[in-house]
């Protein structure tokens, strides 16, 4: 049976150059334990100056050399962005993009004594994407790093990082669907059986299919009388589990799980999720913390994920770069539809090994993360033309959008445009839907801008589902104003920013999605906005988690079924006026305003409420 070892403690690590592969511990290196990132202080404290190059890691394995019949694996969650492993000095695998899984056998290389050396290189290189982005290029082992012991005979660990197996599903009736499993066996023998148990929510046993043990051994089975999961209003997902038996032994076992759903976008009246009409309204996020970096436990992606689902949201863009497998399974768990994306970001490299790069990312992110019911849509770029369109551009896209339907034709593809993209370029031809990232009102021309240019859009392209894939503007806990305005990076100019924003959305369903930038305001070294330095202040939530900005109340009064009744600007503690206009955000039809406990009005509205001289 597969076991799992956690390499998490006694790890040593190093800046400094080194000559030569170690194959001992070096004693005099700074102990430090996994995940770990060097940049999770000078990626975050301004200046642009975070240190990117070669770092080293060196551990000592806790192993016995194993049995016969029994391979031992290295497994890295994530290491950023290039990555050169050795065990006892012999190199056992390198990989090249800081966000996705990676594997190695190293049973060849075992001896009574193993020392294992990771080299991890988060430098600019050419054929490695991002080249160039918004934020902090973390270097590190920032997520975990296995050991994973399984028998010769065991579900397939070295193809692109995948599970092994591969769930899907078709709707073929109500509450019926087709299921199709595969699973990828390695060193299969002829008297081998996969068996597939599949188990509701109560840990009841609902299906089985036995089949032989292939490669690619593959199986369809039609369910009747499922529970569908119908995103944050019943996220209700099966577990599928995976045995390779031989005889009256199991061999290796998997687990995923799966929720039964369907979708669809039209570009008249957004999105369905399992026939009902679902308007995705949510928001963007990085996987970054004050302090920590991007090397998060999983209790830090949780605490996310709850904020996320107290606002009320029911999407998530995963910005820009394949996430965590604990945030996706959260969001299975909690029901939010993903946009999982590629960093194929700002600027595209027109070397041909960068595009090979960016083709195995994508693999990379799509085989790793096909069972996760909540992905609904592959992003393949952002931004990409800030460094200049071009034919080849052009057929990069493509290429990538081709990928993406060859690899899973069930879900559907998209892009986040660069908001001075024309609205008739090609590029919006591509994907299967569309959406940009504006900022009108912040970084140039006025709130008002938005709705024009959506409307001139929707006309233009009737046949073309649109969506938001970024808005917002930054907004400092401690910048107050009366007269806010663009600029001036206050939390009532941010306030005004979105309650025009938030109106100008729930006015036009037809938006398949909207997607707020961002949840947190996360690192990105080389910025200095309003005097705060080393990152961007346009989260709903500060980098800490510690506070919630007037906005969060804003956007929770119109999304969340929970009461909401917030007085805004309380911060504000230094004023100069006699009298001072008070604003609510609450979903009730009224609200009852109290001065120093005595009654002073009460107001009927939608979502704002405002009293004036007080």
């Amino acid at each position: 049976m597969r076991e799992y070892q956690i390499l998490h403690d006694n790890w040593r690590f190093t800046k400094d150059t080194v000559d030569q592969v170690p194959v001992s511990m070096p004693n005099d290196w700074e102990i430090v334990s996994i995940p770990h990132t060097w940049n999770n202080l000078d990626g975050q404290d301004g200046g642009g100056d975070y240190y990117r190059g070669k770092c080293w890691y060196v551990t000592e394995l806790d192993i016995q050399p194993p049995a016969d019949d029994t391979l031992v694996y290295v497994e890295f969650e994530a290491a950023s962005s290039a990555c050169e492993v050795y065990l006892n000095g012999q190199k056992v695998t390198e990989h090249e993009g800081g966000y996705s899984t990676f594997r190695a056998d190293i049973t060849p290389c075992l001896k009574e004594k193993n020392i294992l050396a990771v080299m991890v290189n988060n430098e600019h290189q050419d054929q490695i994407y991002p080249q160039m982005a918004d934020f902090t290029f973390y270097g590190g082992l920032y997520r975990k790093v296995n050991l994973i012991y399984v028998k010769k005979t065991h579900f397939n660990l070295d193809f692109y990082g995948a599970e092994g197996i591969s769930v899907s599903s078709k709707m073929t009736g109500e509450n019926e669907a087709l299921l199709t499993l595969h699973a990828y066996v390695a060193n299969p023998r002829e008297e081998d059986q996969v068996l597939f148990v599949f188990y509701d929510q109560l840990g009841k046993e609902t299906a089985t299919v036995s089949i032989p043990a292939k490669e690619d051994a593959f199986a369809e089975l039609t369910m009747t009388d499922i529970h569908l999961w119908q995103g944050v209003e019943d996220p209700y997902l099966y577990t599928v589990e995976a045995m390779i038996l031989r005889h009256n032994e199991v061999q290796d076992m998997v687990s995923v799980r799966h929720g039964f759903r369907e979708f669809s976008v039209d570009p008249q009246k957004g999105f369905f999720l399992n026939g009902k009409l679902t308007p995705l309204r949510g928001v963007s996020r990085h996987q970054d913390k004050l302090r920590i970096g991007n090397a998060l436990t999983f209790s830090d992606h949780l605490e996310d994920a709850e904020l996320i689902r107290e606002l009320g949201a029911n999407t998530i863009r995963l910005a820009h770069y394949q996430h965590s497998q604990d945030f996706y399974n959260l969001c299975d768990e909690m029901g939010f539809i993903v946009w999982a994306e590629i960093p194929f970001i700002s600027r595209m490299n027109p070397e041909p090994k960068a595009h090979e790069n960016c083709i195995s990312q994508m693999k990379e992110l799509i085989f790793q993360n096909y069972h996760h019911s909540s992905i609904c849509f592959w992003g393949i770029s952002n931004e990409i033309t800030i460094g200049q369109s071009s034919p080849q551009l052009i057929e990069n896209l493509k290429d990538l959008n081709n990928l993406v339907h060859k690899l899973d034709p069930s879900r559907l593809s998209t892009m986040a445009q660069m908001s001075y993209l024309p609205m008739d370029d090609e590029q919006n031809l591509i994907t299967d839907v569309v959406s940009y990232n504006h900022y009108f009102g912040w970084y140039n021309g006025s709130v008002e801008d938005n709705e024009k240019w959506l409307d001139a859009f929707h006309k233009m392209h009737p046949n073309r589902a649109l969506g938001i894939s970024e808005y917002g503007c930054e907004g400092i806990t401690t910048y107050h104003n009366d007269e806010p305005k663009a600029g001036d990076y206050s939390e009532e100019y941010q306030a005004f920013y979105h309650e025009h924003m938030v109106k100008v959305i729930e006015e036009r369903p037809w938006l398949w999605a909207t997607h707020i930038w961002n949840m947190f305001d996360f690192g990105c070294d080389a910025r200095n906005e309003g005097g705060v330095a080393g990152r961007n202040n346009k989260g709903l939530v500060t980098l800490d988690r510690q506070v919630k900005k007037d906005i969060f109340y804003l956007y929770k009064a119109y999304w969340s079924q929970e009461p909401v009744l917030h007085i805004c600007s309380k911060r504000y503690a230094k004023r100069t006026q006699d009298a001072i206009t008070i604003k609510a955000y609450s979903n009730f039809p009224e609200v009852e305003l109290f001065v120093d406990g005595r009654f002073f009005a009460k107001q009927e509205g939608y979502r704002v409420f405002t009293f004036e001289n007080i």
